[in-house]
């Protein structure tokens, strides 16, 4: 199956799965259950679920990915010193996969951190509004 396929096929049934749309409203005028073309949902226990899920990865790739550098740099300069070309090559291994764990480090944490944000934003968002509200005894007294 193509990448773009399978892609359309995994959106479709996350759409399908979701509580919240932001595009359209279930079950709207006339029994039309929202566009056709929807492809953005979302659903507040699901963003806290993936940021929690970026937590953990980044909190596991943090202990579990950097057991191997140590003994990885140990061997390249040992290689090194023996007058052996690999060492150096190994060395260069060594750097870029430091380099690729830390930039993967980084993208974990901010998607943990942007969804938590983003969570608890909306949640203050909607204490505000709720609070703005005026009731609807005070609006029929505007209206009299």
């Amino acid at each position: 199956m193509a990448f773009d396929a399978e892609w359309a096929a995994l959106r479709a049934d996350a759409t399908r799965r979701v509580d919240m749309r932001l595009n359209g409203v279930e079950g709207g005028a006339g029994g039309q259950a929202g566009p056709a073309n929807a492809d953005l949902a979302v659903n507040q226990d699901n963003l806290g679920a993936i940021g929690h899920d970026a937590y953990e990865l980044r909190d596991r790739l943090s202990r579990d990915a950097d057991r191997a550098r140590p003994t990885t740099f140990d061997a390249a300069i040992a290689l090194t010193n023996g007058n052996f070309d690999s060492g150096s090559a190994l060395l260069k291994v060594n750097d870029r996969w430091n380099t690729h764990l830390k930039t993967l480090l980084d993208a974990c944490a901010q998607i943990s951190n942007h969804l938590n944000y983003t969570k608890s934003a909306h949640a203050k968002d909607d204490v505000q509004i709720g609070g703005d509200l005026i009731s609807v005894s005070k609006l029929d007294e505007y209206l009299k």
